[in-house]
């Protein structure tokens, strides 16, 4: 599988305490990844991206500090995780072509400490 920042697609969180997620863009950090949620957008300034600190290990699954990463529908389908994805692609879906700007997703996690 390929490094863990030339995977182009949503990928599954999945930490050590149960609380799972889905990153729809992530990047290289000084600490370790940034990244974003389904509806970033709707959440507050502060919450808009995630910083997961630790080392990147692996070559997928991937792991950072005690979360696992992984592609979305692998090692065994997550419902809850791919009920989250289809409901966000079909947001962007609706939204159209001016929700998800690649450049406006960079400015945002570089905000964030992103090394993009």
């Amino acid at each position: 599988m390929p490094d863990l920042f030339e995977m182009q697609r949503p990928l599954a969180v999945n930490f050590a305490d149960g609380r799972k997620t889905i990153m729809v863009a992530y990047y290289k950090h000084p600490e370790g990844v940034v990244y974003l949620e389904p509806f970033w957008e709707q959440k507050s300034e502060y919450e808009k991206a995630v910083v997961l600190k630790g080392s990147v290990k692996g070559e997928g699954p991937w792991k950072i500090a005690d979360a696992v990463i992984s592609l979305v529908g692998c090692q065994g389908t997550d419902p809850d995780l791919a009920q989250l994805l289809a409901e966000w692609e079909f947001h962007v879906q609706s939204v159209g072509a001016d929700y998800y700007q690649p450049e406006s997703i960079r400015t945002l996690a570089k905000k964030f400490g992103a090394l993009v």
